[in-house]
C-alpha cells in the first residue's frame, strides 16, 4: 500500500487497518502516529488485505476532526478487553473524556458510510432477546438505564414546579380567607370570597365549648344560623348578645351551617374597638338620678300618675304587682309608647314570656319598639333561652354606654319555667317552688342599674298575685325586696272601672328625691297625707278627676299646693 493512499485514509480506517495488521494502537494517538505505525510495520503484502476489507475512504470532512473527536471514535472502534465479570474494562481515557458537546460534534462529522454499519446493527440488536441484552445480574446496560433517567430529569423539573406554583398558592389563599379572616389578618385585607360570600348579621350566642352561632333571627334559633369560629371569639373578646355584621363562607355539601369568615362591625362599631370595652360586671352601679318622664298628652292619666307617685329613672329596677285582669298589659303598652315618644335614643325591648299569642300580636302592632316573645304553647326551655338572649343583649349595649329599657311580662312565669327545667336541689318551698329556680330570675332582674360614667339598664317587670297559686305568692315575696320601685294595681278600682287602677298607698320609688323636683315632692307628700286620712280608693278617684281638669303635671302640682279638697267637694 502506498504511503499516499494511507495518508488519504481517515483515522477510523487507519485504526481498522492497524487492528487487522495486529498493531497495538494507544488510545490517545494522532493520525500522524497511526501512519508511522502502519507504514513502519509491514509492506504492501500485509496492507493489501486491509485495504480490500476496509470501507471506502471518506471525503475531506474526516480530516477536519478534532483530536478529542478522534480519540472518542478510536476508543469506540478498538476491541475492549473484558474483566473477570464479563464487563469491558473502563480505560482512563473514557473517564477523562471530553464534554458532551465534543462528542456530539464528532458524531455529526462522521462520514455517512460509518453511520450505515451502525444502522445495520440496530435491527439485529432489537431482535436479540431481553435476556441477552441484560448483564449477568439481569440488569440492563448502564447506557440504557441512564438515558431514560436523563430524560425524566429534563422533563419533570420543568413541569412539576410550574404546577405546584400554580395550584398551591391558590389553595392556601382560599384556606386563609376562610379560616383566618380578619381574625388573624386584619380588616384591611381584600376579600377572596367577595363574589360567593353572603352578608349576614345577627346576635352572637356563645356555647360553653368556645365556639358560637350567629342568630340571624335575632333572639331565636333557626336553620340559617351562622357558625362562628373560636378564634373570632378569642381575638375580639366576643360575648353572648353581641350584634355582628360580616360575611359568611358559602355552605358546603357536608356543612350544616354557614361559617363566618369576615367581621365588618361589632355592635355597630369597628371590630378593633371591641377589646376596649369594660365588662358589665366591672361597671359601677349608682342610684337612678335622671327621670324618664312618661307624660305625653292630657288624657293619658296612667303615665302622668306614674311620674308623680312612682317615678321611673334611668337604671330603675321596677316591679308592677298586679292581680289578673287589673290592666297590667295595657299599662306596659302605654309606658312603652311614652318612652318611644319622649326618648327615641333609648333602646326599648318588650319581653313577653308565656303570654297569649293574641296579646303578642297586639303588642307588636301597638308599639314601635322591639318585641321579643315566647307564647304559652311553647316549651319552657324556649322561654328561658329567649329571656337569656334579651338579658345578654341588654348587657352588651350597656357596656357601650347605651340606655336600655326592658319591659317584661311576666317575671312570675319566667320563674315557673326555671322551676320546671332546672335540676332539683332536693329542697322545696311553699307551693312546690325549688329554691334553685329563683337564682336566674334574680340575676336577670338584678342586672338593672344606673352606671356611673354613662349607660343604664332599666327593667320594669310584672309580678302576679292573687292567682290562687301559692307558688305565685312565694315568687312575689322572693322578689319583693329586690326592686327599688313598686307599682301596685288594685282590682277593686279596676272593677269600678277606675283607670289607672293604681294603689297609691302601696306604690312608690326609693330615693325619689333624686328624680323629682322640690315642688313635685311637696305635691306627692300632700297626696300621701290625704290618702292616710281617707280611704285610698276615694282619694285616687279625686286625683284622677283633678288631673283631667289640668293640662299637664306642672299645672296639677300648682293646684296641689293650694290643697286637695276632701272627696266629694
Amino acid at each position: 500500500m502506498d504511503l499516499e493512499t494511507i495518508r488519504n485514509k481517515s483515522v477510523a480506517d487507519l485504526r481498522e487497518i492497524a487492528a487487522m495488521l495486529g498493531i497495538k494502537v494507544p488510545d490517545k494517538c494522532t493520525k500522524a502516529q497511526l501512519i508511522k505505525l502502519i507504514a513502519g510495520d509491514g509492506g504492501d503484502n500485509k496492507e493489501a488485505p486491509a485495504a480490500e476489507t476496509a470501507p471506502a475512504p471518506a471525503p475531506a470532512p474526516a480530516a477536519e476532526q478534532t483530536p478529542a473527536a478522534e480519540a472518542t471514535t478510536a476508543a469506540s472502534d478498538k476491541p475492549q478487553k473484558t474483566g473477570k465479570r464479563g464487563r469491558p474494562k473502563g480505560s482512563s481515557g473514557n473517564k477523562n473524556a471530553a464534554p458532551a458537546k465534543a462528542e456530539q460534534a464528532a458524531k455529526a462529522e462522521q462520514p455517512a458510510k460509518a453511520e450505515q454499519p451502525a444502522k445495520a446493527e440496530q435491527p439485529a440488536k432489537a431482535e436479540q432477546p431481553e435476556s441477552a441484552r441484560k448483564g449477568k445480574r439481569g440488569r440492563p446496560p448502564k447506557s440504557k438505564q441512564e438515558a431514560p433517567a436523563a430524560e425524566k430529569t429534563e422533563e419533570k423539573p420543568a413541569e412539576k414546579p410550574a404546577e405546584k406554583s400554580a395550584e398551591k398558592p391558590a389553595e392556601k389563599a382560599g384556606d386563609k380567607s376562610a379560616e383566618e379572616p380578619n381574625g388573624n389578618g386584619g380588616n384591611g385585607r381584600k376579600l377572596e370570597f367577595s363574589e360567593n360570600s353572603e352578608e349576614v348579621s345577627g346576635l352572637l350566642d356563645v356555647m360553653p365549648e368556645g365556639y358560637g352561632f350567629l342568630r340571624t333571627n335575632k333572639y331565636y334559633t333557626g336553620n340559617k344560623d351562622v357558625f362562628v369560629a373560636p378564634n373570632f371569639i378569642r381575638k375580639y373578646a366576643l360575648r353572648t348578645g353581641d350584634e355582628l355584621t360580616g360575611r359568611s363562607r358559602p355552605q358546603r355539601d357536608n356543612d350544616k351551617y354557614q361559617a363566618l369568615f369576615y367581621i365588618t362591625s361589632i355592635n355597630g362599631r369597628p371590630p378593633e374597638q371591641a377589646n376596649s370595652r369594660v365588662a358589665f360586671e366591672s361597671l359601677t352601679p349608682i342610684y337612678p338620678d335622671e327621670q324618664l318622664k312618661l307624660e305625653t298628652t292630657q288624657n293619658e292619666l296612667s303615665t302622668r300618675l306614674i311620674d308623680l307617685i312612682a317615678p321611673i329613672g334611668k337604671g330603675q329596677r321596677g316591679m308592677i304587682v298586679s292581680p289578673p285582669k287589673a290592666g297590667k298589659t295595657v299599662l306596659l303598652k302605654k309606658i312603652a309608647n311614652a318612652i318611644t315618644a319622649n326618648y327615641p335614643e333609648v333602646k326599648l325591648i318588650v319581653l313577653l314570656i308565656d303570654e297569649r299569642p293574641e296579646e303578642v300580636t297586639d303588642m307588636r302592632e301597638s308599639i314601635q319598639g322591639e318585641v321579643v316573645s315566647s307564647t304559652f304553647d311553647e316549651m319552657p326551655e324556649r322561654h328561658i333561652k329567649v329571656a337569656e338572649m334579651v338579658f345578654e343583649r341588654a348587657r352588651r349595649l350597656v357596656e357601650f354606654g347605651h340606655d336600655v329599657v326592658i319591659l317584661m311580662d311576666s317575671l312570675t312565669r319566667l320563674a315557673r319555667a326555671y322551676n320546671i327545667t332546672i335540676t332539683p336541689t332536693g329542697r322545696s318551698l311553699s307551693g312546690g317552688l325549688d329554691p334553685g329556680a329563683m337564682y336566674s330570675p334574680k340575676k336577670f332582674f338584678g342586672a338593672a342599674r344606673n352606671i356611673r360614667g354613662g349607660g343604664s339598664l332599666t327593667i320594669v317587670a310584672t309580678a302576679l298575685i292573687d292567682t290562687g297559686s301559692k307558688m305565685d305568692d312565694v315568687i312575689f315575696e322572693e322578689f319583693k325586696g329586690t326592686g327599688n320601685m313598686e307599682l301596685h294595681l288594685d282590682r277593686k278600682l279596676s272593677e269600678k272601672r277606675v283607670f289607672p287602677a293604681i294603689d297609691i298607698n302601696k306604690s312608690g320609688t326609693r330615693k325619689e328625691e333624686l328624680l323629682l323636683s322640690e315642688a313635685a315632692m311637696n305635691a306627692v307628700y300632700s297626696i300621701r297625707k290625704a290618702i292616710a286620712a281617707a280611704g285610698g280608693a276615694d282619694v285616687t278617684e279625686a286625683i284622677v278627676s283633678k288631673m283631667l281638669k289640668t293640662q299637664d303635671n306642672d299645672e296639677f302640682i300648682k293646684l296641689v299646693k293650694v290643697g286637695i279638697d276632701r272627696p266629694g267637694n
